[in-house]
């Protein structure tokens, strides 16, 4: 028999990721709701590593920061509004600006000293190293 870890966030997280995703699918239709600024992620796996894909156009490199704690990765930044244009007048504004913050519980335990990271054409690569699999052990206990 495996043991599962019980996770009880878990499910508001993917929760909280469903009412975002639908949220930023529908524009503001006209009204002036504030929106957020959320980037969109690819996740996919190997036998060896998980790889997350973040979409970050317009973010330099140096407003993001990645974490990795207790299985949790969590990518914060910050899309700035360019200094030159933030005075004119807006005929039409469309795009987001903002701080956001990601977080992902990942599926199996990795080696948090082989993340790589890389930014290139306005996506940010993660790959993270699989620890090697657990071998289920099985201990008899005796009763007493």
């Amino acid at each position: 028999m495996t043991l599962v870890k019980f996770e009880p966030f878990r499910e508001l997280e993917s929760l909280q990721q469903h009412l975002q995703s639908f949220f930023n699918d529908f524009p503001a239709m006209g009204q002036d709701f504030p929106q957020t600024f959320s980037p969109r992620v690819d996740i996919s796996e190997n036998d060896k590593n998980i790889f997350i894909d973040l979409e970050v156009p317009g973010v330099d490199k140096k407003d993001l920061k990645i974490t990795l704690q207790d299985n949790i990765l969590t990518v914060e930044g910050e899309k700035k509004i360019l200094d030159e244009r933030k005075d004119n007048n807006a005929f039409r504004t469309e795009r987001i600006y903002g701080s956001f913050k990601r977080s992902f519980t990942l599926p199996e335990d990795v080696d948090q000293d082989k993340v790589e990271a890389e930014f290139k054409n306005g996506v940010l690569h993660i790959k993270l190293k699989k620890v090697g699999p657990k071998t289920p052990s099985e201990k008899v206990i005796k009763i007493k």
